[in-house]
Parts: C-alpha cells; structure tokens; sequence
C-alpha cells in the first residue's frame, strides 16, 4: 500500500514493501527512578517514511538509541530485515546499514565539513587520505540530495540548519539504508522543508526506509506513510496519515488539543526597552558584514519576532546583545543603558533574560543536576549568593517551582541534566530564564524540540509576561510561533533587515519567499 502524497514513488522498483525493515518488540529500558521504554513496539515497512510522534520525554529518542546500538535494552527484541540483531555499539548498527541523525549534532567544530563526514570512513590513496577524492565525493552526495554545502568550511562557522545537513550527509556517506532522523525540520523554511521531504521520497523510491521523530504534526502528516504514538513509555497507536489528523494525535500524544500561538491582543507600551542603532559586525577579510546597519527596537509589553533562514546573522545579532560578541560599530540600549561597555554578567544582573538556540552546547551544564543549573547566570546574584557562597536552599527551591510549573518531567531536581529528554531540557531553561525576573527576553528557538503540550505552556508563559511589561526578542524557525506570538517581524537577509512586517496580514508561505529574498517589496 502507497501514500499518493509520495508522488508515484510506490511504483518503482523501491516500493514500500509489506515486509518490515525494522520490528521492535516489546523494548523495556529502565534508567535509575525511571522507566522511559515500557514494552515499546514499532513496525517500520521497508521503503516507507515512518513517523515517531510523543510527548517529551515519552522514550522515542531513546528507543531509536537502541535501534541505534547506543543504548543497549533490558529487555525485547531487535530485527532488522528479518535478522534478529544485539546491538553492543552504534558501530555494529551502521555495518547493519543504520545511521541516525541525532537532535543534538554530534560534530566536531574544529574539523571541516568533509573532515566531519568521512571521519573513521577516509578514503585513501594507498597509506595516504585521499582529501581530494573525499570533497568530490562529498560534493556529489550534496547535491544529488539537493543540499549545498563548502566540504572545506570549518563546522564551527556553520549555523545549526547547515550543521544538520553535515550529519545527514555523514549518514548517507557510510550507505545508510536505514536512517533516524530525529526533529530534522525543527531549523527549516518551508521551501527548506519541502526541499527535505523531496529527497527523503527520493531516498524511499530507491528502497531507504526512514525513521521520522517529529512534533511538527502537520509535517508528519504530510510525509509519513506510517505514524506510530508513544506516551509514557508504551506504543498507544499506529496509523496512516489518511485515517487521523493533526487533533487525532496531539490528544493521542498528551491527552490535549493542538495549541495555537495567536496573540492578538495588544499589551505594547510607549517605552522602549531595548534598542539597536545602526549596529555592524565586520566579516571574515574580504567577506560582507555579519551584521550591516541594523536598527530597531523593542517596546515593553512588545514581543518582535526575527524571522529569517539559519546563517543570515540572528545568531551573531543575539550574541552582540547578548555581550559576547563585540560591535565593530553601532549601539545597543537596554533600559535606557548603552551597552558597550557592560560585561554579559552585568547584562544579566540588569534584566537581560537569555534562550539560547543551542540548549546543550550554550544553556546548560550537562553533567551537574537540575538545582545547580537553575542558577547558571544569575549565581552571583541573590537570592542564590549569599556573600561569596552559594545558597543551595534557595537554588533548591527555585528548582522545584520550575519543576512543577513548567512541567520539567523528572525523578527529582538531583538528576544529572544529560538524563534529561531534549524537551525537558528545553522548558528547564525556558523555566530559568522566566522565574529571573527579567526585564528583556532573548529568545532563539524557545519551543525546538518539544512536544504540543510543553509548546502551549511556553505560550502561555510568553503571553502572560509579555502581558506583564516583558519585552521579548523572539527567534525562530517556527514560522506559526513567529506569526501568532509576534507584535512585529523583521526579516533579516545576509545580516540586514530588509523587511518589517505586521504578523496579522502574513502566512507562512509569505514569510517564507521575505525570507530566502524572493519578495522584497516590503524592504
């Protein structure tokens, strides 16, 4: 059986077959106060796009770990292709033909892209690396899949949605015929996701099967031959996109309706809260500005949303605010401050509330529990010092009110953070920065990689603060998020702000051509 959304695929040579490429059978994982996989089952038809849908921390990720080889049952099976398999390593699932493409990169920055990609997997010319066979090789993978990439651009320089294409690219590189994609959408346009959807049918029609962890229900629909839900450890259903919608399985997922980011409502006042003037970043030598004469401001009560696709200067725009990037013109006020020459420290201690796009590599500190990373910016400031020490009831306490209200599903606030799910993960930082009495709120990416019921808890908690007087300076690849909570948006494009929009007249698909330049009439 075929999806016609597939495009005729299912009548090739690589049609979905009616034999599974993958069976996990009754998959039981249990790690110290938790139970994530209990008695998991998944069918996955060889040659069709199945989708993986749940609540954070409902075990998809870590039952796809298994299927990966980098966690190891306690108890079920694993066949892949008819074989029964007992993964040690993730080693032993690629020579099964399994690669995966985690949320969180596994990239090394200091590398280059191809560096990256054949890493374990060089080509050689007798005892020697081949580099130059190894750029071709790479070049011609890129584009057969309708990515452009530089295999001689450094990691560390590229932005998230390019780090994405770097792992993909690594997993086709090691003939993957098996692929995990894990919230591959989550820093994508909507050209940029139809792009993807394009080459995941071509990679289907050759006879790939691949696994579709997302919470993008709409994009799960549009792609999926097979959803199967899990909630709480347990598979509670699997379905063909044509027998359920959107509300079918965000109930099925977390007991609740799908939630909406509208906010129409004005709360907007008079005073400014922050203000860029004409601030520049210089680029590379011989390279256009990061950022070139960029102007605006944010009002309190305002929520102005940066719309725009990865790498065209958000990140280094967050970063001058931020104070961990130096201006090479312009200025920056907060509350009536010039910021030039105020340490990031002294930024924060003013008011300055910060969500960083990148929560395992900028947000937290992985190994150390939850009470600890409650405090990461705000240590040396009450109530969590207390002359040179460290008030741990007072961290203590602010950790169990972010537990509780931002629903961060834990054992307890001594759990070491990796144990945390990506999304649980995300609202302790949200929770962080929201119960720090901030003044101005940064925002990149607040609700990527969590499920509908987290995503409609951060919209409240938006909404009320912005209703409070909090300005919010909100990024996102989310193109609903940016239209349905923003005041105003601005487009940025090569570093500039070429577009100033009012969310109530826009669709995605409007936003999206302001974004890649295809529209410029509201320049």
């Amino acid at each position: 059986m075929t999806n016609d959304r597939h495009g005729g695929a299912g009548q090739s040579a690589g049609a979905p077959s009616l034999s599974p490429a993958i069976e996990l059978v009754d998959i039981v994982k249990r790690f110290p106060g938790v139970v994530a996989n209990d008695g998991v089952n998944v069918t996955v038809r060889a040659g069709t796009i199945h989708a993986l849908v749940g609540e954070n921390g409902a075990g998809k990720s870590t039952v796809m770990k298994i299927l990966y080889g980098a966690q190891r049952p306690d108890e079920g099976r694993i066949v892949v292709n008819g074989t029964e398999q007992h993964f040690k390593s993730p080693k032993d699932a690629i020579e099964a033909g399994i690669g995966m493409v985690f949320q969180h990169f596994m990239l090394a920055d200091n590398l280059t892209v191809w560096e990256n990609v054949v890493l374990g997997y060089e080509p050689r010319r007798g005892v020697q690396l081949d580099a130059d066979k190894a750029r071709t090789q790479i070049r011609a993978l890129a584009k057969s899949n309708g990515m452009t990439i530089e295999p001689d651009a450094f990691v560390g320089d590229l932005g998230v949605g390019e780090r994405q294409r770097v792992e993909i690219l690594k997993v086709l590189y090691r003939g993957a015929r098996i692929i995990i994609l894990d919230e591959p959408t989550a820093v994508l346009v909507p050209q940029e996701v139809e792009e993807l959807f394009e080459s995941l049918r071509e990679l289907t029609a050759q006879g790939v099967t691949i696994v579709f962890i997302s919470h993008k229900l709409d994009e799960v629909l549009a792609i999926a031959d097979d959803i199967t839900v899990i909630r709480r450890g347990k598979t509670v259903a699997t379905a063909r996109p044509a027998e359920v919608t959107a509300r079918d399985l965000a109930e099925m997922m977390v007991g609740s309706e799908l939630p909406s980011p509208e906010t129409r409502t004005s709360t907007v006042t008079t005073e400014v809260a922050l203000a860029l003037d004409d601030v520049t970043l210089a680029g590379g030598t011989g390279s256009r500005p990061t950022l070139s004469s960029v102007s605006f401001h944010v009002r309190r009560g305002e929520i102005v949303g940066i719309a725009g696709v990865e790498g065209n200067g958000q990140t280094e725009l967050l970063e001058a605010i931020l104070g961990t990037r130096a201006l090479t013109s312009g200025h920056i006020v907060m509350s009536g401050q010039d910021l030039a020459r105020i340490h990031t420290r002294e930024r924060r201690a003013m008011g300055l509330g910060f969500i960083p796009e990148d929560r395992q590599r900028d947000g937290l500190l992985l190994s150390e529990p939850i009470w600890e990373n409650v405090m990461l910016g705000y240590q040396h400031a009450p109530p969590f010092a207390n002359g040179p020490w460290i008030d741990k009831a007072a961290a203590r306490s602010r950790a169990d009110k972010i537990v509780r209200e931002f629903d961060v599903r834990t054992p307890g606030i001594d759990t070491m953070t990796l144990a945390l799910s990506g999304g649980n993960q995300q609202k302790l930082i949200v929770g962080r920065e929201m119960t720090s009495g901030p003044r101005v709120l940064v925002a990149a990416h607040p609700t990527r990689g969590i499920d509908v019921g987290a995503q409609a808890a951060v919209w409240d908690a938006f909404r009320d603060a912005r209703e409070a007087g909090l300005a919010i300076l909100l990024v996102s690849a989310d193109l609903e998020e940016l239209i349905g909570l923003s005041d105003t948006l601005l487009v940025m494009l090569r570093g500039r702000i070429v577009a100033r929009l009012d969310p109530a007249t826009l669709n995605k698909s409007t936003l999206g051509e302001y974004m890649t330049g295809a529209r410029q009439d509201a320049a």
